[in-house]
């Protein structure tokens, strides 16, 4: 594959983009969590490039990102508790996870018989969909199982020569992925934390832990994770060794990365992928990752921080 890849201002490459999508082809977007990278939904064919360029597994499932709530039950079947979390969290970081129909491809619900489905509040992504008219596919626009991009360079250095159009919409607002929920007669299941938290999902359904069976993207055991092995433990330091900070200063440490020196968690979460990859790039032997309150937004953090230090 080598394929020369363009950046584009954002709102200049809009109609590029949707050029691009109704050709087959593939294009790097803004989202408010990560950079996703897009094709066509409802064409089998256009989203296996997604697969090819990605290196990603058949068996991972990809977020369907919709044009307008409507489409929400044109792809799958919605109920009433689904439809107030649509109404009330859309659009913006979170996606559901809802019984599929006929019109979704096999190969985007890797199988299953659920899609995953969101809608972003990116201006940038939302332009694209409107000009496009259709639902776009649209995974992390990263190599598979490394560390997904917030900033179009990170794209760049992810899927340059790989696709052919990245939109510059700046760096992304939350930073890490949309929280994923299943959505069932039991309640709510969270397979995915990200920045919409379980304390807010509450409000709305019970709140229960992952399901057996149901395969949700990113759900891997390990995934996000840098080249560079890491590991979460305390600030100790070792020769060569960098050290992702929440809230002690990594004296003695090759590299220091702060996560946030307010001790803020969105701040944390905005700033993690970009500290990851700025370590994983300094030429280090490790590194140590302190850990952060499992509160809110934590869990989330906590979530990736884990998955990235499973090798």
């Amino acid at each position: 594959m080598n394929v020369e890849t363009h950046v584009a201002a954002a709102m200049e490459g809009i109609s590029a983009a949707a050029r691009l999508l109704a050709d087959g082809g593939l294009v790097a977007l803004p989202t408010e969590t990560v950079y996703g990278l897009g094709a066509d939904a409802l064409d089998p064919v256009a989203c296996a490039k997604i697969f090819e360029a990605k290196d990603r597994p058949l068996s991972d499932p990809l977020i369907v990102h919709i044009p307008s709530i409507d489409w929400m039950g044109r792809l799958a079947v919605a109920s009433e508790p689904a439809r107030l979390l649509a109404e009330h969290f859309w659009p913006g970081p979170l996606t559901l996870v809802l019984p599929r129909r006929e019109i979704v491809p096999d190969l985007v619900t890797a199988g299953q018989e659920t899609v995953a489905v969101r809608m972003s509040s990116h201006p940038v992504f939302q332009a694209v969909l409107e000009a496009f008219g259709k639902p776009v596919a649209a995974p992390s626009a990263n190599r598979f199982g490394r560390i997904s991009p917030t900033c179009a360079a990170d794209v760049l250095a992810e899927l340059g020569g790989r696709i052919p159009l990245v939109l510059d919409g700046g760096p992304c607002a939350h930073g890490i992925e949309s929280t994923i929920v299943l959505v069932d007669g039991d309640g709510l299941h969270i397979l995915r934390n990200g920045p919409v938290t379980e304390e807010e999902l509450a409000a709305f359904a019970p709140v229960h832990g992952s399901v057996a069976g149901i395969s949700a993207p990113g759900g891997l055991l390990s995934h996000y994770a840098p080249r560079t092995p890491m590991r979460i433990g305390e600030a100790v330091p070792k020769p060569n060794f960098g050290f992702l900070s929440w809230q002690c200063t990594g004296d003695g440490f090759a590299r220091v990365e702060h996560l946030s020196k307010t001790q803020d968690l969105r701040e944390a979460a905005a700033n993690l992928y970009g500290a990851m990859r700025r370590l994983d790039e300094a030429g280090l032997d490790g590194i140590i990752a302190e850990p952060v309150p499992e509160t809110g937004l934590g869990a989330a953090i906590m979530e990736r921080l884990r998955k990235a230090s499973a090798r």
